[in-house]
This record gives structure tokens, sequence and C-alpha cells, in this order.
């Protein structure tokens, strides 16, 4: 997408190679291992959703070194490369590692929130049907939250069924579990990548050198760094609005920027020169 002369900031940066071979490494380990088992990690190392049953709380770490394709993992890395050995270089190998890992945290945390408000009304219309199932509500759930015909016609056509045997305590056993189902399968996507760390590098980058002059691949334009931030971040609002249901999680990339900015105007208040 762009390239730059940053040279000048020197090649040193161990924590940023070690990144970049971590992150290659699981994505390796990731095809190896559901090769030979059939286990997918990212099933396992990937953040989901804190109601969902597959979630544990190693994944708000796990999932900033896993990734969806070797595509994927390219981008987030050569960005990682391109802006985070200046960052690196300026700051010190300790504090680049930890800004890193705090803006991945806090893309985890914006994305995560983001998800609640997405999840509150179905979440809220699920709680209402445990504490009084019926044909009626049930029926008013397939019809409300299920995207796909035919398990919608699944779940109306149960809810007919059970409307006429009122009686038989199963169809409302079987009705509460399969919301339950619905309902944790709903929110159990995990959530993979850098990205939300490396939106956070990138902002770093920007705020620390502003006017470095970066040369878009396509088209083939300069543009100084700190203008190339406010266009990434105003396209990563725009989707994040725009396309609520895409499978790119652009609140993650906005809280990136976020707390990157927070981080760093917080450092720059704690001395008089920042570096």
């Amino acid at each position: 997408m762009f390239n730059a002369g940053i040279n000048r900031f020197g090649s040193s940066a161990p924590v940023v190679t070690n990144l970049i071979w971590i992150n290659a490494l699981m994505l390796l380990a990731t095809y190896a291992i559901q090769s030979a088992f059939g286990t997918d990690l990212r099933w396992s190392l990937g953040l989901f959703y804190p109601e969902s049953s597959n979630f544990k709380i190693y994944q708000v770490i796990t999932h900033m070194f896993m990734h969806g394709d070797p595509m994927h993992l390219f981008f987030n890395m050569f960005a990682l490369w391109m802006f985070g050995r200046a960052l690196e270089n300026a700051w010190g190998s300790k504090r680049f590692l930890l800004y890193y890992m705090l803006t991945g945290l806090g893309a985890a945390a914006l994305h995560t929130f983001v998800n609640y408000l997405e999840f509150r009304d179905v979440r809220e219309f699920v709680h209402m049907f445990f504490e009084s199932p019926s044909p009626a509500l049930m029926k008013e759930f397939a019809q409300t939250y299920i995207g796909n015909p035919g398990l919608q016609t699944d779940i109306l056509n149960y809810a007919s069924d059970w409307s006429k045997n009122l009686s038989d305590p199963e169809f409302k056993s079987v009705a509460v579990n399969s919301v339950y189902q619905i309902y944790d399968k709903m929110i159990s996507v995990p959530t993979v990548g850098a990205s939300g760390a490396v939106y956070g590098v990138l902002l770093g980058f920007g705020m620390l050198f502003p006017n470095t002059i970066l040369m878009l691949i396509f088209p083939p334009i300069p543009i100084k760094a700190k203008y190339m931030v406010m266009i990434m971040g105003g396209i990563e609002l725009y989707l994040s609005i725009n396309q609520p249901g895409s499978n790119i999680a652009h609140f993650a990339h906005i809280g990136g920027m976020l707390f990157g900015f927070l981080i760093i105007r917080y450092w720059n208040s704690k001395r008089t020169n920042f570096y």
C-alpha cells in the first residue's frame, strides 16, 4: 500500500523482528496442527465474546498472534516492519513492546464493547425467553434475530408444534436449549490478528514522525505520515459505521489507534522531551 524511506531511523529492532517470527510461526503451527489433528488453533486462541462458551481469559493476549491466512499475516507484519522499527529505535525495545501490547489490548477492549452493544438486544430477548419460554416468543426470536432462512423455518415449525403440545414439558426443554445454542453460536465468532496493535503502531509513527514522506504504491503519490494516519483512521471509522456486519474488526483498528493516541499523550505529559 505504501513505502517509506525510514532507514535513517535505524534497523536494529529485535522486538519487531521477534514479533514477526512469533506471528509467522503461529500461523504455521495452526496449519500443521489442523492438518495433523483436525484442530483449529484459532478456535482456541482467537478472542471470543466473554459470554461465549468458547471464551477463555488468555485469549485477550493470544488472539494478537493468530491470523486467518497468509495474506492477513503478510499485510500486518509488513506494516509492523515498516513502521515499528522506527518506533522501537526511538523508544527502545521495552517501551515499544509495552506500547504494542497495550494498543492490542485496547483494540480488543473497544471491539468487545461494540460487540456488547450489538448483542444487547438479542441477549435481553434470550434472557426474557428463558424466564418465560413460550411458542410466541420463540417465533418472535426466529423472525427478529435469525437471518438464516432454513434455520428460521425450522424454529418456526418447532414453535408451531410446541403450541399444539403445551402440556408436554419436553417441548419447553428442547426450546430453551435450542435458543441458548443458537445465541451461543451467534456470539461465538473468533477474532484474530495483530491489526489493532499494528494500527496503534501506525498512529505512533504518525505522531512521532508526522512529516515523514510516505510513497503510496497505489496510487503512486507521496503523502506525509500524519495525513496518511488521518485518512486510514477516517476510512476505518466510515467502514465501522457502514459495514457493521463485516468480518473485519474495524472497531479494533480504531481501538488500537485511540489507545495509542492516549498512551502517547500520557507519556508526553510526563516529560519535556518525548524521546
